[in-house]
């Protein structure tokens, strides 16, 4: 390997990712110096489609990206239907019900939002994104991170920086060189992801949820459609080796109107596997260093903000940059104040989307008869319905029900309020 070259930025950051390639961006839009670095050798690939929710809706318009996506590859997708296994309806959650301009969930194709970002970026500050980077060490001095060590096409490359954020993912090589202890839970599930043809009458998304079954259907843009199915981590393969047809009629058995999409299946390029974990660190901070998305807290996909958490943390934190560059204080103290922003709204949907693992894959039959109930509930309750809309949407920091608001939506207690939305609303309203 030959001489080391040597770098200096404000802020280096490892992954570009939804966080890291989020948080150069918006670094560079504030004229502050920065690096993102990628192991990959170029922008993602691959069938990974992508529900951009309200609050990722945000931060793209603030971005200056929302309205640059190619309309050929987004959708908005207005209601969502949950639906028994086997057809009967259980509940409609209506994105509407949120103020506009962003009331509408937006489903667009494979990384198209993730390369626009990536595009931008590299307008914007080129020479800022470098792939094929692969991270080694952290330098220190003292107790103090100052930049990192990487290797690039076979030489290495040291980085040196104010600021050093790890924006790899659950698995983060950055987290581990910190020494912050976290605790990565695999769950026993992932999902069998698909693009397929749309039906010409596919406009609204539904959810199937039954014993030990989860899949989802979403319109596309164009004439695809999403189709997400519940499978054992690892059974891919067995899935495979079983066959197309078999697969098809698993699907069919859950809703026999999948058909013309079920059909439309005839190559296993057309699917992919997402594994689902969650990663809880113990701390988001060090002297000189941050962690940011799946690195400090991979939610499970049922809270549908995981990538959406990614942005908002990177948003986060590149507001607060300027602040600290001002006092030149890059310590742990200092640094925290992101972490005191970002926790609370990502605990809520740790632990919220750890309750839906339990209650929606459920194989017992009083709790699914229970999770049922409160589906139904969610059609009569106008106020607590908006609050489950308003937390899926990133809107809220605080669970969407207390203990009498569970019994309530379970129709086990009247709701003297059910027909009035939440004061919250109101006031995003006004």
């Amino acid at each position: 390997m030959s001489a080391a070259m040597t770098e200096r930025t404000d802020v280096v950051v490892i992954g570009a990712g939804g966080g890291g390639a989020v948080l150069g961006l918006a670094l560079a839009q504030k004229g502050i110096k920065a690096q993102v670095l990628e192991q990959a050798s170029g922008p993602p690939g691959g069938l990974r489609g992508e529900i951009l929710q309200p609050n990722g809706q945000q931060i793209l318009h603030r971005l200056g990206l929302l309205d640059k996506l190619p309309a050929d590859a987004t959708r908005p997708v207005r209601y969502f239907h949950f639906c028994r296994v086997g057809g009967e309806r259980l509940c409609t959650v209506d994105y509407g019900m949120l103020p506009p301009p962003h009331n509408r969930a937006l489903v667009t194709l494979p990384n198209v939002a993730h390369h626009a970002i990536l595009k931008a970026l590299e307008s914007r500050a080129p020479g800022s994104l470098r792939y094929g980077a692969t991270f080694k060490r952290l330098l220190r001095e003292g107790n103090r991170v100052v930049g990192v060590e990487v290797e690039c096409d076979s030489k290495a490359m040291t980085v040196s920086a104010k600021l050093v954020v790890g924006a790899d993912g659950a698995l983060s090589k950055v987290r581990d060189a910190l020494g912050i202890a976290a605790k990565l839970h695999m769950y026993p599930e992932g999902y069998l992801i698909a693009i397929l043809e749309r039906p010409k009458e596919m406009e609204e998304a539904r959810y199937f949820v039954g014993k030990k079954t989860i899949l989802g259907a979403f319109p596309a843009a164009g004439d695809k459609a999403y189709l997400f199915y519940m499978i054992p981590a690892g059974s891919m393969q067995q899935i495979k080796d079983a066959g197309i047809e078999a697969l098809r009629k698993r699907w069919l058995a859950i809703d026999p109107t999948l058909e013309p999409m079920a059909k439309s299946l005839v190559d296993w390029k057309q699917t992919a596997y997402m594994p689902t974990g969650r990663v809880k660190a113990k701390t988001w901070v060090a002297d000189g260093a941050v962690l940011i998305g799946d690195a400090a807290h991979a939610i499970n996909p049922h809270a549908s903000q995981g990538r959406m958490q990614a942005m908002v943390d990177a948003m986060a934190l590149a507001d607060l940059v300027p602040r600290w560059l001002e006092r030149n204080d890059w310590s742990a103290s200092s640094l925290a104040e992101y972490e005191r922003v970002r926790r609370p709204q990502v605990n809520m949907l740790q632990k919220l989307a750890d309750e839906q693992v339990f209650f929606w894959n459920t194989g017992n039959p009083f709790l699914g008869y229970l999770r049922d109930r409160v589906f139904k509930g969610m059609d009569r309750n106008k106020r607590l319905s908006y609050r489950v809309l308003a937390t899926t949407a990133g809107f809220r920091s605080e669970p969407p029900f207390g203990l009498l608001d569970r019994l309530m939506i379970a129709g086990f207690m009247p709701d003297p309020h059910a027909d009035r939305l939440p004061a919250d609303a109101a006031a995003r309203e006004a």
